[in-house]
């Protein structure tokens, strides 16, 4: 966490809270105005529940161009569900036939990634709450209408909120992405601290590198969604926005595109100077970019709070220090690494001034014009195909086998609360304790998730945050009867909820408990066992979503051979459009050196280039996020499901070495007059082994002058690209009894 800025600020200041405040006014507000107007709270709190399965799929930082389509699939999809459940509710065999049903073709919807899980629990979640009582004939109509009147309100009231705060939506999420990407510069800068392990530093960097990603993907989706058309106001603060994220990004590929090898950085000079002043250059970096990252989310303009002037100064002193002392001649290749480490926190410390003036700058332009008209290629696509649907319907498909476990939970959850049930009544307890059967499927809905490791820490913190609302509510009814405060904590309890489901599960767990008991509470004021049933409901929950988990389980190992396969093929991508990139910047340099003025073809040629390695470039970081967290999920599996782990540790390990060094050398390259035929076999090298072809670079490269800043990354790419063809073979042979356990990743 960045000194001076407390988590809650953070947290306070982004879209989550914002998005939080949105959607729990929008759920709270029918229930408010029926119950005004109708003196109908019944009927009020079926309106909430429709509008809260729409909120759920108004989530910050979703496609803008598919919200009202979304919005509006959730309210007739919602509705639909309310009126099956409620028809069949009075005919037991009937109901025991379709709730397991519609949880497996809901739970199929998450083939089509976040949204279609959204929509799935939205669905799910109106189905458990519809379950909670059998509607009668004459009410099944009302009460399918008010739910869908809800769902509308919501779906309108949205529109209109999100039109009227777009530069707000746009700050907030943009203020999320600088957070992280402070907390990936923070990181960074323990590499250069010797009293610090490098392979937790290492853990910790493909950790902070992964969330990074999604959040940068998340703000990339909703700022380069609408491009500046015009001059007006609005179009100025959209442009300044849209600078500050180009040169989040400038700085991200300036300041961390090599994968220095720490290792013999510090064990060459673990005494030098120069490291303690390249640690505390990145850390004031890094608290300089938290401050912007809070500016942002105020709409306040920011101010260079932490210079990093003086350790870059002092930086430049010991490097001159250490050519006058003839160690430049006797170690070149470190040298020139020491002067790129330089290069970089100069550029980083120059970006960064640069994100801050933009803060204040009252008529923007778009610091990139080459981007302006290919902004849209950066934003993610998503394409829904009822095809994808029946694609899945195999044995083989983690969405078939996570639809089955869901479907079977349900009715095992029914079954039980209906074994136990008639047990307390033969007991006389029948009036005195209630097991409520939806409330059991709401919590196997909520904890259950296609991954087994998610699924199982979700239970701990559902049952966990349970416990403590259950025992927050018990607090607030003992200390007072007020239904004024109630009130007032019920609408605190929803905002939260809401605003911690994607940040803190577990505390998104406690507000929602307390949320729902103080809406029961509301509706039965007299019975004090609410909170008692509610917790043995959550315990039966948990423990039949656990069993479940077991039953066809789908292990991350079984995915993650793919994941790797195409992290390769973008690495590949990227080096391809970065040796493109380069030949073109050489040919339009010697035009330019030679008096010549380029063809506008070229110029265009040269354009395009740049804007494709790009976007490779994102589609890598995209690729080795997925692959990270994917690895991460499976060694917190059971060991004996944990397969390959060495050799999928190499892979993340060396897949990140040559994205990073493909990042370092294009730039190096692109500003050559001529390859030298040494470095020229190496690169045809690289791109015949992630090709996975045969092939042998030259043992030895020209180190001549500024080559010597070539040299290196050069061969760190060879190097990560045979490991990396020599592991991807590994992984297509059985695996030995010696490649299964735990194995903790660890830097090169």
């Amino acid at each position: 966490m960045t000194p001076g800025i407390s988590a809650l600020q953070r947290f306070f200041y982004s879209h989550y809270f914002f998005g939080g405040l949105r959607q729990a006014a929008g759920v709270i507000l029918p229930a408010l105005l029926l119950g005004g107007l109708l003196q109908d709270y019944r009927m009020g709190m079926v309106a909430a529940i429709g509008a809260a399965c729409v909120a759920v799929v108004d989530q910050p930082g979703g496609p803008r161009e598919f919200r009202k389509s979304t919005l509006f699939g959730a309210v007739l999809l919602g509705t639909l569900t309310v009126a099956i459940t409620g028809l069949t509710s009075t005919h037991t065999v009937l109901f025991w036939l379709t709730v397991p049903a519609l949880c497996f073709m809901f739970s199929m919807l998450t083939v089509y990634g976040r949204q279609g899980g959204l929509m799935a629990f939205a669905c799910l979640l109106i189905m458990t709450l519809t379950m909670r009582e059998p509607l009668q004939s004459h009410t099944l109509l009302v009460h399918t209408l008010f739910s869908l009147a809800g769902g509308l309100f919501y779906f309108s009231y949205s529109i209109v909120v999100h039109r009227l705060a777009w530069f707000r939506e746009e700050q907030q999420a943009l203020s999320v992405a600088l957070f992280a990407t402070a907390d990936y510069v923070r990181v960074r800068s323990r590499f250069y601290d010797v009293a610090i392990d490098l392979d937790t530093t290492y853990r910790d960097l493909v950790r902070t590198q992964a969330d990074m990603t999604e959040k940068q993907q998340a703000v990339r989706n909703i700022v380069l969604r609408d491009q500046p058309v015009k001059r007006g106001r609005a179009d100025r603060r959209h442009t300044a926005l849209l600078n500050i994220f180009i040169d989040m990004v400038a700085l991200l590929d300036s300041l961390v595109a090599t994968h220095t090898d720490y290792a013999t950085l510090r064990r060459s000079m673990p005494d030098s100077d120069m490291l303690v002043f390249a640690r505390d250059a990145l850390v004031k970096l890094s608290n300089n970019l938290a401050d912007l990252a809070l500016q942002v989310a105020r709409n306040q303009p920011s101010g260079t709070r932490h210079s990093a002037k003086a350790e870059l100064r002092a930086f430049e002193y010991e490097l001159e220090q250490f050519r006058q002392s003839g160690q430049a001649e006797a170690q070149p290749e470190l040298y020139a690494l020491l002067v790129q480490v330089l290069r970089r926190l100069r550029n980083g410390a120059h970006i960064i001034e640069r994100m801050v003036g933009h803060t204040r700058d009252t008529d923007p332009q778009l610091v990139d014009q080459r981007l302006e008209q290919a902004l849209d290629r950066f934003v993610s696509r998503s394409t829904l195909r009822f095809g994808m649907v029946t694609s899945n319907l195999r044995l083989d498909s983690p969405h078939f086998r996570y639809a089955l476990r869901v479907a079977l939970a349900a009715l095992l959850a029914m079954s039980v609360s209906a074994v136990l049930s008639y047990g307390l009544e033969q007991q006389g307890l029948g009036n005195t304790i209630h097991l409520h059967g939806y409330w059991i499927v709401l919590t196997i809905v909520v904890i259950m998730k296609p991954g087994f490791a998610l699924t199982r820490q979700r239970n701990g913190f559902r049952l966990v945050g349970t416990v403590i609302g259950s025992l927050l509510a018990l607090g607030l009814f003992h200390l007072t009867d007020n239904p004024d405060i109630h009130f007032a904590v019920l609408v605190v309890a929803c905002v939260l909820g809401y605003s911690l489901i994607q940040v803190n599960f577990m505390g998104a767990a406690v507000f929602n408990t307390l949320m729902v008991l103080l809406v029961f509470h509301f509706v039965t004021p007299e019975s004090m066992l609410l909170v008692g049933e509610r917790l043995i409901d959550t315990f039966i929950g948990c423990c039949i979503a656990l069993l479940c988990s077991y039953v066809l389980p789908w292990w991350e190992s079984s995915f993650m051979a793919s994941l790797a396969k195409a992290l390769r093929t973008a690495n590949h991508r990227y080096f391809k459009a970065g040796m493109r990139y380069a030949g073109v910047a050489r040919q339009l340099a010697a035009c330019t050196s030679q008096g010549i003025e380029p063809a506008q073809s070229l110029r265009a040629e040269y354009s395009e280039a740049d804007v494709a390695w790009r976007v490779a470039r994102k589609n890598v970081h995209i690729a080795f996020g997925n692959y990270a967290a994917a690895f991460y999920r499976m060694i917190s599996e059971p060991p004996r499901q944990q397969k390959n782990v060495p050799e999928l540790n190499h892979l993340l390990i060396q897949n990140h070495v040559l994205s990073m060094q493909i990042a370092a050398a294009v730039p190096l390259l692109a500003g050559l007059q001529t390859v030298p035929p040494g470095i020229a076999q190496s690169l045809n090298a690289i791109d015949l082994l992630l090709d996975d072809q045969e092939a042998v670079a030259p043992t030895s490269i020209e180190t001549e002058g500024e080559l010597a800043a070539l040299a290196y990354p050069v061969r760190q790419m060879v190097k990560a690209a045979a490991q990396i063809r020599q592991e991807m073979k590994a992984l297509e042979q059985p695996v030995p009894a010696r490649r299964l356990g735990r194995v903790k990743p660890h830097a090169a």
